[in-house]
């Protein structure tokens, strides 16, 4: 099924300047008066998607969106390659998402966002539970350093033609270490090395994401405008060879801090890429969460995940 509400046009966007330089793109659609949610976007360095906003009720709902530091339309854009990284960790991602909400005048908000989205959601909110009124998450990920490796190693398993192409784009030495290599090659000033890079790392996620139930699209991450990719492997590539500047399982170990907050996972069943392990141990360690694993789904979300998540934000709003 599809998201049920129409596409509302944004009705107030700005930039906010967070520091170091750099503006963060915002954008609020729906009821000025509606209950607060914002979407926290994927990737890291994906941008925002304005097709989020058809999976809220516009009547009930004051919608945010906001593009991450360096990518979507925040300033300056990583796809220059005089861009800076310097500033752009988790950790100023956190900051800036609570300048935002005291920027909007925004008390506490419902949380909703998926794969990179979900660990950011979740250090947001173990850091301001009191700003927080509820999380919705499908596809669930933490950026532990075991995740990215499965990511970009473990699950070549299962598309080790396209596994190699991935590990041959590199110099032999540095294969044992794949996240790093991308990330060096990814901000090198020539344009030849960065574009190989750009190019290979799409051609894998798109491989991993080959045996999905009825994907939306092909290739989502090699489709993509050019700018898009650059800025989507330039910045998750630096985030994982950091391993999100997160202490390996922090968020699943801090989950019990997210207690009294209402909150559903949603998980395909058919996720190659992050295996529903993530989202089960996440569940046990948060008191009172629901946890919904969907058989007709993968990482990119399918009919049954969307029920889910539409139920959920259809319960959620006053």
């Amino acid at each position: 099924m599809p998201f049920p509400y129409p596409m509302p046009e944004p009705y107030d966007q700005g930039l906010l300047d967070v520091g170091d330089g750099n503006r963060v793109h915002w954008e609020v659609s729906g009821n000025p008066d509606g209950k607060p949610a914002v979407v926290v976007h994927g990737g890291p360095g994906s941008g925002s998607n304005p097709g989020n906003r058809k999976s809220f009720d516009p009547e009930r709902y004051r919608l945010v969106l906001f593009d991450q530091r360096g990518c979507g339309r925040s300033t300056p854009h990583v796809a220059d390659p005089t861009t800076s990284m310097a500033h752009n960790t988790t950790h100023h991602l956190i900051a800036d998402m609570e300048k935002l909400r005291q920027h909007l005048g925004i008390e506490k908000w419902l949380l909703f966002g998926g794969s990179w989205g979900s660990t950011l959601i979740l250090a947001y909110a173990q850091a301001f539970p009191e700003r927080v009124s509820e999380i919705v998450i499908p596809s669930v990920t933490t950026t532990r350093r075991s995740e990215t490796a499965w990511l970009y190693g473990g699950v070549g398993r299962f598309f080790p033609e396209a596994h190699e192409r991935f590990l041959g784009g590199l110099p032999e030495a540095e294969r044992d270490d794949p996240v790093a290599a991308y990330a060096r090659r990814a901000s090198s000033s020539d344009v030849a090395v960065r574009d190989r890079a750009v190019a290979d790392w799409c051609a894998w996620e798109d491989a991993v994401l080959g045996l999905e139930p009825a994907p939306s699209r092909a290739r989502p991450y090699q489709d993509r405008p050019e700018r898009g990719r650059i800025s989507l492997v330039r910045i998750a590539s630096h985030y994982f060879a950091h391993g999100a500047w997160l202490e390996e399982g922090a968020l699943i170990r801090d989950a019990h801090r997210l207690a009294g907050i209402p909150g559903v996972l949603v998980h395909g069943r058919h996720d190659l890429g992050g295996p529903p392990d993530t989202a089960w141990q996440l569940a046990k360690a948060w008191p009172g969460v629901e946890l919904h694993i969907v058989d007709d789904s993968g990482h990119m979300g399918g009919a049954g995940m969307r029920a889910v998540l539409a139920k959920a934000l259809n319960r959620f709003a006053p």
